[in-house]
């Protein structure tokens, strides 16, 4: 498969995507959005598009010139039937181009918080056997997605915030957390944003977080098995 991947700040890249796409044999294209040439691909030299996350609002586009193009790339690819998956910002992206909107979160989430699967989730039944002992998984943000309307459901939800993933098609899903995540890519994002991290329920300090490396493998299996039935 072709796969190309938009990044928008440049400590948030494929992580644990990357070497699993080359062991697989798929091709890797990217638009780093934080790039002066960055360029966008025709959306018929590629097959399936990742689209990651960053600290920009989806709303953002007065601060972000290329925002509104990235969004109307995202739904050109939907519309076009390409694989398309997104995380964190990347997921939200996506909602809005298929009609939803984006709040701020009941809570903000930064660190390791167990995810659970909804009662819609079983509609899909290899993705309930992923999520059915509610994995430790890495959260960074503070925004959320509505589900987008129509076939669209929520399949995850936390303690702290529901509508953690949604379903839209075998080809279209959103997740809002980062099963990406290895430590070089942890280590990034608490260097780049670690002001975010305050005394708040949902938020874990750095030294919890970084005690948390022991989660990385069971995300990584998990991300591998994602990736594994969105491409097939």
């Amino acid at each position: 498969m072709r796969v190309h991947y938009l990044q928008h700040v440049f400590f948030e890249g494929l992580g644990f995507i990357e070497p699993w796409l080359k062991e697989n044999k798929h091709s890797i294209t990217s638009t780093k959005f934080f790039e002066d040439s960055y360029t966008i691909p025709n959306i018929e030299d590629i097959d399936a598009l990742i689209v990651m996350g960053g600290e920009m609002g989806v709303y953002d586009d007065n601060k972000y010139s290329w925002l509104n193009e990235e969004k109307i790339f995202i739904g050109t690819c939907i519309s076009a039937g390409k694989k398309v998956l997104g995380i964190c910002l990347g997921a939200q992206l996506m909602a809005v181009c298929l009609g939803a909107n984006i709040f701020t979160a009941k809570n903000k989430e930064i660190g390791w918080f167990c995810v659970s699967p909804t009662k819609e989730c079983k509609k899909v039944p290899w993705i309930y056997d992923l999520f059915k002992d509610k994995p430790i998984v890495f959260h960074w943000h503070g925004d959320k997605f509505e589900i987008p309307y129509n076939r669209s459901f929520s399949f995850l939800s936390s303690d702290a915030n529901d509508n953690q993933a949604f379903y839209y098609s075998k080809n279209v899903i959103g997740l809002q957390f980062h099963l990406e995540v290895t430590e070089e890519t942890m280590e990034l994002m608490l260097q780049n944003a670690g002001h975010e991290l305050q005394e708040l329920n949902y938020i874990q300090a750095e030294r919890k977080i970084k005690n948390g490396l022991e989660n990385i493998e069971t995300c990584n299996k998990i991300m591998g098995k994602i990736l594994t039935n969105w491409l097939e």
